[in-house]
């Protein structure tokens, strides 16, 4: 067997790039942006591809693979990249399917099976099968971006194969192409099957004949040495291959990685779960007792049976899931178990189940859980486990590496134990969690990469895990795959004999060695090709904001994103992030790509030129800044900000786009245009308008927004107080967006603080948050704005007085722009924390105070800075006391998000995000229905995308308000109604 991938270094990216886009192969991308992006995983290793291909039909895929065998090139398939061992990188080219090649081709429900190309998304085959009743059963916790061919390239398995199988037990037929471009059909063959498909002499007969060969020469060893537990994933499953298995080459192939074959298509079984389940929630001194229950519990069977330990959980800092963690059963350790039946068998089967943990040692409680929502809450912590568990609670990174060993879990406890003891001993730590029913822990560990000693740890510490496991019968994987992490250890677990035969059916399929070198068998060295390595020094870049979590480390703070690959999710789930890739599907669009394209700048190998990369420059052109990533994402990679310190470096000294001018600087313009506003709405709705728009960098077609006839500040400042102002002043924040071209929010705000009894004041001249400047890296000026704000707010905030912004933006600024901004200025910190929405103030700082009550229903919008920052709670909360029947869409984005919606050639993105889930909500809600929208931003989209207005929350109460205090409609007309204020 020949390595393909030897001699690579003379082949140019270029030339590689040119040929496959001459030879038919779909699109092709060799230029530097996108081989940063695809040279990681979500493992611990890295290798820069020459050149990325995303097939659309299968006839790419084989011209690909063509061209590649003609030039010597190896091939890496690649779903969506989620991989944790390193399978999915690689020194040749990169295939992509999950942009492309992601078709349903057939769905069954009377045969239960369906057929998929290999790029299709997990959770869009469930979506598909759920109408009838059907699912797919493996579901790994990436089920919301991972893709079928990366399943099987892994044999993943997921929280419910305990009782649904792993995806090889679900599989039925596969079609691949091998690297000398044979096409072939697999799935079970009896012997009259093979002897038929031997005597055809071609391609496919020979290869099923060596194969055939090989299992009877070797039926000893199959039987007893290889399939002995369900979660023995590693090496290769030889097992299938025996006459009681029905010589399943279909099954044979799954969890190969990528290195036998590529799948064209597949055909997978469906079936029909429970009608009903319950989610029993055990609390364990410790995950050693937890452990220690497990097959006790499995007499239950269980659908599901999952841990988590408490060194998980205490990672979690996001207010919503640590509110959900906190209802958990006091204990150090949890089982999930789920159970599945009909409504009225489910509480004697929990109960039971939970009685007999009540009877294991170290069992502290438990709680049977019905209600589907907050199970789904719960359910969402475990799923977010690889994220949340590469930071410790002392912020040092931890990585994967041995992520997914799996023993019989009889073996568990012990196994645990002893692996916790070697832990201690090479002084690492790690949060634990995992599939306990099936014996399989997930862990990351805070290996230090950066020097020498720390690698050599990390190499130290996986050999003595590997021989942990085999002395406990158990596999190196358990659903992740060798990859470059386990494949040299493979000879620990299995022995020369059995490894002879891995490297033989590797030879059988794939005689090049051209699919995936290094995987499995002549494998790459696990401390070889890692993402970071003491040997690669990242270059020497200062920033301005402080990244204190990453020890004022760029690249420290960019190599947050690990891969998990969260911020590729489509579908509505609550989240904000990430809205680009939402609309593009690519993956340079997503939150991962450009923190990788990012951490390789840092790097200086691929992207060469640091911060005047046009690369990552472009990369973050469709980044809204709309900070979804900062609260969505599990380690909290924070793009907004990244892209805010990019582009104040990349612009430093030199001409910037036209927009960063008039959108980065509207704050001031808009002051410029109140000294006469009606002449400037003249000159933006008259025939020069498109040159102006032009001229200022703004979408040829967005509207421009009407300035106010008078400004907010101007009305207020000759306006009499009202109300008996008895629970003291407030500061209310008048943000330049509702000052200049929506008043009368800022109007209803005081009339809504006034009647709860509150003396409104506002700042002393006029403050900016400088958030237009944050968002288009125009730092300098935005650090000197905030510094003149805290200060001019300190005297306020010092004498206690509460910070109340109807803005989301410009409040989310307040709150956590400004103290990273003025790093260490104590006024900065002080005004973070006494800001507050107008919920939050309503709810937790007035008590006594009664809402006007409203029998009405609304739609509401969270604007995605307040998603981010304050959620949503409050004004749920306040909503609910108001009596009014709110549905909050889960939406995300609106899509406009401050400048970039307006700024040229960003409108297709803008319209298409609002278009997913906010734009048809609002279009077909009934006309008694209210749109709250408090984001200026959002209301524009509406209004500008749709025959609805959007109202602000302060709006809504300040209408119902009793009509005696008039305060809020002096000086203005009547607060405006549905399409009255269509500008807003």
């Amino acid at each position: 067997m020949t390595t393909t991938a030897q001699g690579l270094g003379s082949l140019d990216a270029a030339a590689v790039a040119e040929a496959l886009g001459a030879g038919d192969c779909g699109e092709v991308a060799g230029d530097a942006g996108r081989r940063a992006q695809y040279a990681s995983d979500a493992s611990n290793y890295r290798q820069v591809p020459l050149a990325v291909v995303f097939p659309g039909e299968r006839r790419h895929i084989r011209n690909t693979l063509d061209v590649c065998r003609r030039l010597g090139v190896p091939v890496t398939a690649r779903g969506a990249g989620t991989s944790t061992s390193g399978q999915a990188v690689g020194p040749g080219v990169v295939l992509d399917f999950s942009r492309y090649f992601n078709r349903l081709l057939a769905l069954d429900p009377q045969a239960r099976t369906a057929t998929v190309e290999p790029g299709i998304v997990l959770d869009d085959l469930q979506q598909a099968a759920a109408p009838h009743g059907l699912l797919f059963g493996a579901d790994p916790s990436t089920h919301s971006r991972c893709t079928l061919g990366g399943m099987i390239g892994n044999n993943a398995c997921g929280s419910h194969s305990l009782a649904w199988g792993r995806t090889a037990d679900n599989i039925l037929e596969l079609e691949v192409v091998t690297y000398r471009g044979t096409v072939v059909r697999l799935g079970e063959m009896t012997a009259e099957e093979i002897d038929e498909a031997i005597a055809a002499g071609d391609d496919r007969a020979e290869l099923i004949a060596s194969l055939h060969r090989l299992a009877q020469r070797n039926l000893a060893a199959l039987r007893t040495k290889l399939g002995r537990f369900p979660r023995q994933v590693s090496g290769y499953a030889l097992e299938q291959l025996l006459p009681e298995r029905r010589f399943n080459l279909a099954r044979a192939l799954v969890g190969s990685e990528g290195t036998l074959a590529v799948v064209l298509s597949a055909t997978v079984r469906l079936l029909a779960p429970p009608p009903a389940r319950a989610l029993v929630v055990l609390g364990f001194s410790d995950a050693c007792a937890a452990a220690d229950a497990v097959p006790a519990l499995l007499k239950h069977q269980p659908l599901a049976l999952e841990g988590l330990d408490h060194a998980l959980t205490d990672i979690v800092t996001r207010p919503a899931t640590r509110a959900a963690i906190d209802t958990l059963p006091a204990a150090q350790a949890w089982l999930f178990a789920e159970l599945g039946g009909t409504a009225e068998e489910l509480p004697g089967q929990a109960e039971a189940l939970a009685e007999t943990a009540r009877q294991t040692a170290g069992c502290t409680g438990s709680e049977v859980i019905t209600d589907p929502v907050r199970a789904r809450t719960l359910w969402r912590i475990r799923e977010d486990g690889a994220g949340l568990a590469t930071r410790m609670p002392d912020r040092a990174e931890a990585w994967p590496g041995w992520e997914d060993a799996a023993v019989p879990p009889d073996q568990l406890g012990s196994y645990l134990r002893k692996f916790t003891e070697l832990l201690d001993h090479h002084r690492l730590q790690g949060a634990v969690y995992g599939h306990f029913g099936e014996g399989c822990l997930h862990v990351r560990i805070n290996f230090d990469f950066s020097t020498e000693q720390g690698t050599a740890v990390f190499r130290a510490f996986l050999t003595d895990a590997a021989r942990l496991v085999a002395a406990h019968g158990g596999s190196l994987s358990g659903e992740h795959g060798d990859g470059q992490a386990r494949s040299a250890l493979l000879p620990l677990m299995y022995g020369p004999d059995v490894i002879a035969l891995f490297e033989e059916f590797k030879g059988i399929w794939d005689p090049d060695n051209g699919l995936n070198p290094g995987m499995i068998v002549q494998p790459l060295p696990v401390d070889g090709n890692l993402r970071v390595s003491p040997h690669r020094a990242p270059l020497p870049l200062a920033t301005v904001f402080p990244f204190h979590s990453d020890d004022g480390d760029f690249a420290k703070a960019t190599r947050r994103c690990v891969g998990v690959g969260k911020c590729r999710s489509t579908g509505p789930r609550g989240d904000v992030m990430c809205p680009s890739y939402r609309v593009t599907r690519d993956e340079k669009d997503s939150t991962r790509g450009r923190a990788r394209l990012l951490y390789e700048m840092t790097q200086g190998e691929v992207i060469t030129d640091g911060w005047r990369s046009s690369e990552v420059r472009d990369a973050l052109d469709l980044c809204l800044s709309c900070k979804g990533c900062s609260a969505d994402c599990p380690v909290g990679v924070d793009v907004a900000t990244y892209k805010s310190e990019f582009l104040h470096h990349h612009y430093k000294g030199r001409l910037r786009p036209a927009s960063h001018y008039t959108m980065g600087w509207l704050p001031l313009l808009s002051r410029l245009a109140a000294r006469a506003p009606g002449l400037v709405n003249a000159l933006t709705s008259s025939r020069l308008a498109p040159a102006v728009k032009r001229l200022g960098g703004i979408a040829a077609q967005r509207e421009l927004p009407r300035f106010a006839a008078q400004t907010f500040l101007a009305w207020f400042r000759r306006r009499t107080p009202r109300g008996d102002g008895r629970r003291g002043p407030v500061m209310l924040w008048v943000d330049s967006f509702n000052n200049h071209f929506s008043p009368e929010v800022l109007q209803a705000g005081v009339a809504v603080l006034e009647d709860a009894g509150f003396r409104v004041q506002v700042p002393d001249g006029t403050q900016c948050c400088g958030l237009t400047w944050i968002t288009t890296g125009q730092l300098g000026t935005a650090r000197r704005i905030a510094r003149r704000t805290a200060a001019a707010l300190a005297p306020a905030v010092g004498a206690g007085l509460p910070v109340v912004g109807l803005e989301p933006s410009c409040t989310a600024a307040l709150k956590t722009d400004l103290p990273e901004l003025l790093d260490g200025d104590e006024d900065a910190r002080a005004l973070s924390r006494a800001t507050l929405t107008l919920a939050e103030l309503l709810v937790h700082h007035a008590p006594g105070w009664q809402p006007p009550r409203i029998e009405a229903r609304s739609l509401s919008q969270t604007h995605c800075h307040q998603h981010a920052t304050s959620g949503f709670s409050a004004d749920s909360a306040l909503l609910d006391r108001m009596g009014i029947d709110n549905t909050a869409l889960d939406s995300g984005c609106c899509g406009l998000a401050g400048n970039f919606g307006f700024e040229r050639g960003h409108y297709d993105v803008s319209v298409a995000a609002g278009e997913q889930v906010l734009l048809p909500a609002v279009r077909s809600a009934p006309a008694d229905t209210q749109i709250l929208a408090d984001g200026f931003s959002c209301r524009t989209q509406i209004a500008q995308q749709t025959s609805r207005s959007g109202t602000h929350l302060a709006q809504l109460i300040a209408r119902a308000l009793p009509p005696a205090d008039p305060s809020a409609r002096s000086g203005f007309p009547p607060l405006p109604t549905e399409k009255e204020h269509t500008r807003d």
